[in-house]
C-alpha cells in the first residue's frame, strides 16, 4: 500500500522495520490498515527534538512521542557524542542513570543502560526509583562523564522525559543539546543489541549507585545543619503534614527528617508512587490549593499547621501554613518560599562561617523570580545575578562561580525551585523540604510563624508582591502571533509605550527573543537570546516589573509580574490594588485573552 507521500511512506516502512515494541508497532499498523495517513504524517514525520531539558512528551508511537524506539535512537545518539567529545571520561567513570515512578521510566532507564553496556562502558543504574536530583549528585561523587534521569517532572500522566545533566553535574545548555541532536539523526537505526536487555543480568560493568549516594547524601545533610538546628528541631516537636504528590519523595525525604530530627504525617494516598497520579488533577504542586485537598484534610485531622509538599519527581517544593487564629491556610508562592529560604540560608552562612566576607558570596535568580534577593544583596553586602529562566542558566553560573573561587549560598525560581548550597547544581526539593522544615521550628522558638518571618523580611527590605498565572494555548501559530503584535505595537518594530491609556508608562523594554534590550546604550541584551521561545519583559516607571513568556514544555502563555516597593513602603493594599489594575491592563491590551481564546489557569 502506498500513501503517494514517498517521504511517509519511507518512514512507515522504517518504523514497521525498525520497532520491537509491540505495543507500539501495532498502534502505527493500525493507523496504517485505517489509512490514516493524516495522523501517520503527524506522529511520523515530525520528530521529538532533542533540547537542553533533553526530550519531554506524550508516551505514544512515532517519532513525535517518547517510546522505546525514540529512547534507543537517543540513547545511541547520546553515547556517539560522549565518545566523540570525551571518551577517556566515559571509559573511567561512565553514566549515571535514575528515572521515576512514571509508565515506561524504568523500562526507557533499562534501554539507556544496556545502550551503553553492550558498547563497554561503566553504567550506575539506580535499582529504585529517585528523586531527580540525586541523578545530578551522583554525577558530581562519581565524576561520571553524564546523568540521565527519566522524568516528566509534574507533567500530566501520558508524558514523560529523558533530562540530561553533564560531567559539571548541571543541566546541559547549547552548544550541548545541538550536538547531542545532530548524533541521534546521525544514529537513528537501532542496533539489534540496542533491544537485547539481557545484558542488564549479566554485565559486571553494570552497578547499582543507591546505597552509597543516599549515604553521602545524608552525610552532606549532617554536614551543612548547624548542630543546635537539630536540637531546636527535636526540641520545637513541630508536626509537619507531607505530601509526596504519588510521586518517589516519600522514602527519602523520611530519611532526612529522620536525621535532622522532624517529625512528620504523610498524606498515606499520595504517599507512594502512583503513575495515574490519581488523587489530583494535576500531580503538580505549584497549582496551589487545589492540588493540596488531601494534605489539608491530613493536616487538620492531625493538628498540624505547617504542609510540605513535593512534585512527584520531588525536585520542587511547595508549602502551606495554618494560620491558628482563623484556621485558614495560607499556601506560599513561590517567590515567597524563595524569600524565606533566600533569608535563612543567609542566616544560617553568617552563623556557620562568621568571618567569611560577604563581598565573596553569591545569590541567584531567574529573570522571572522576585527581585527580593537583589534586595537583600544591597542591604547585607553579598552579591546577586540574575540568570535566564530554568535551573539549567543557575546551575552552570554556579559551577562557574565556584570555579573563580566563590560561594554561592542559594538560588531560586518561582516555579517552586530551590538549590540550597552547592552539593546539587540544580533544583532540590529534598533538602529545600529540610530546610524550611528546620526554618519552621527555629522561629517556633521565638514565637514566629513562616507568615510572621515573611512580614519582617519585606518590612526590612521592602515589599516585592508578585502576582503570576498563566493561560492555555495549544495554537503554535496564534501564540507567535500574539508576541509578534505586542512587537509591532505602534506600527513596525515599535512596542507598546504604557497601559491603560497611557497612565502607567513603560520605561524599558527587554526582549530575548530577538536580543532587543533599550536599558542598553547600543539596544542589545546582555542575557542570551533564543529566537525558540517568546519572552518580553517590561519595566514599568512605577516599580512594576512584568514578563510574557512561553513555556518550553507546556501549551501554555506564562505571565510574571513583580511590584518592588521600596523600604518602609508599608501601604500594602495600595500596593496590591496598584499591581492587579495593571496586570488587568497588561492582560487585556497585550495578551487579548477573548479575542485569541486563550484559557485561564484554573485553580
Amino acid at each position: 500500500m502506498s500513501t503517494r507521500t514517498p517521504e511517509l511512506d519511507k518512514k512507515i516502512d522504517e518504523w514497521l522495520t525498525w520497532d520491537k515494541n509491540t505495543s507500539t508497532l501495532a498502534a502505527i499498523k493500525k493507523l496504517v490498515n485505517e489509512e490514516n495517513f493524516s495522523e501517520l504524517s503527524k506522529v511520523l514525520l515530525n520528530r521529538l527534538s532533542f533540547g537542553t531539558a533533553g526530550l519531554r512528551g506524550k508516551m505514544a508511537a512515532g517519532y513525535a512521542a517518547m517510546n522505546d524506539l525514540v529512547i534507543i535512537q537517543t540513547g545511541q545518539g547520546l553515547l556517539k557524542y560522549l565518545e566523540h567529545c570525551d571518551k577517556n571520561l566515559l571509559v573511567n567513570n561512565g553514566i549515571i542513570i535514575g528515572y521515576d515512578g512514571r509508565y515506561n521510566s524504568q523500562r526507557f532507564a533499562e534501554l539507556t543502560a544496556t545502550i551503553f553496556l553492550h558498547s563497554g562502558y561503566p553504567v550506575r543504574l539506580f535499582s529504585q526509583m529517585v528523586p531527580t536530583p540525586f541523578v545530578p549528585f551522583a554525577v558530581a561523587k562519581y565524576k561520571s562523564a553524564i546523568g540521565v534521569m527519566v522524568t516528566a517532572s509534574h507533567n500530566p500522566k501520558e508524558d514523560n522525559g529523558y533530562k540530561v545533566y553533564g560531567p559539571n553535574s548541571s543541566q546541559i545548555v547549547s552548544p550541548v543539546d545541538k550536538e547531542i541532536q545532530k548524533n541521534i539523526l546521525d544514529n537513528l537505526v537501532p542496533l539489534d543489541t540496542s533491544w537485547d536487555t539481557s545484558v542488564l543480568k549479566s554485565s559486571k560493568l553494570l552497578t547499582d549507585p543507591l546505597k552509597e549516594t543516599l549515604d553521602d547524601y545524608l552525610n552532606v545533610v549532617k554536614e551543612t545543619i548547624i548542630p543546635e538546628h537539630i536540637k531546636i528541631n527535636e526540641k520545637a516537636k513541630i508536626l509537619f503534614t507531607y505530601t509526596a504528590m504519588h510521586g518517589v519523595g516519600y522514602k527519602y525525604v523520611k530519611e532526612v527528617f529522620n536525621v535532622i530530627g522532624i517529625l512528620m504525617v504523610p498524606v498515606e494516598k499520595q504517599r507512594d508512587p502512583h503513575p495515574d497520579f490519581p488523587t489530583v488533577k494535576f500531580p503538580n504542586p505549584e497549582e496551589g490549593k487545589s492540588s493540596l485537598d488531601l494534605s489539608f484534610k491530613t493536616a487538620n485531622e492531625n493538628g498540624s499547621r505547617v504542609i510540605i509538599a513535593n512534585d512527584p519527581d520531588a525536585d520542587r517544593m511547595a508549602a502551606a501554613e495554618k494560620n491558628e487564629n482563623t484556621g485558614e491556610w495560607k499556601v506560599f508562592s513561590g517567590n515567597e518560599l524563595g524569600a524565606l529560604l533566600g533569608w535563612w540560608c543567609l542566616y544560617c552562612f553568617k552563623t556557620k562561617y562568621p568571618k567569611e566576607p560577604l563581598e565573596n558570596t553569591y545569590m541567584l535568580s531567574s529573570t522571572v523570580s522576585s527581585m527580593i534577593l537583589r534586595s537583600m544583596s544591597k542591604k547585607e553586602g553579598f552579591n546577586f545575578i540574575e540568570t535566564l529562566t530554568g535551573f539549567k542558566w543557575m546551575g552552570n553560573k554556579t559551577v562557574e562561580l565556584i570555579n573563580q573561587g566563590k560561594k554561592v549560598i542559594f538560588a531560586f525560581e518561582e516555579a517552586i525551585g530551590y538549590c540550597c548550597g552547592t552539593a546539587v547544581m540544580d533544583k532540590d526539593g529534598v533538602s529545600a523540604a529540610f530546610q524550611l522544615a528546620t526554618l519552621t521550628s527555629f522561629l517556633s522558638q521565638q514565637g514566629k510563624t513562616l507568615t510572621d518571618k515573611l512580614q519582617e523580611i519585606y518590612n526590612e527590605y521592602g515589599y516585592h508582591v508578585s502576582l503570576n498565572s498563566y493561560f492555555i494555548c495549544h495554537d503554535g501559530e496564534k501564540i507567535k502571533k500574539i508576541f509578534e503584535r505586542i512587537r509591532n505595537f505602534n506600527g513596525p518594530n515599535s512596542y507598546p509605550s504604557g497601559i491603560l491609556k497611557e497612565k502607567y508608562k513603560i520605561s524599558t523594554i527587554r526582549d530575548l527573543t530577538t536580543g532587543y534590550d533599550n536599558s542598553q546604550t547600543d539596544n542589545k541584551a546582555i542575557l542570551p537570546v533564543s529566537k525558540s521561545s517568546q519572552m518580553i519583559t517590561f519595566n514599568f516607571t512605577n516599580g512594576l516589573v512584568c514578563t510574557l513568556r512561553t513555556s518550553g514544555t507546556e501549551p501554555k502563555i506564562k505571565y510574571y509580574t513583580e511590584m518592588c516597593a521600596a523600604p518602609g513602603d508599608l501601604n500594602r493594599t495600595a500596593i496590591i490594588a496598584t499591581l492587579k489594575e495593571m496586570v488587568d491592563g497588561v492582560i487585556e491590551e497585550l495578551l487579548q485573552p477573548v479575542e485569541n481564546s486563550l484559557l485561564l489557569k484554573a485553580d
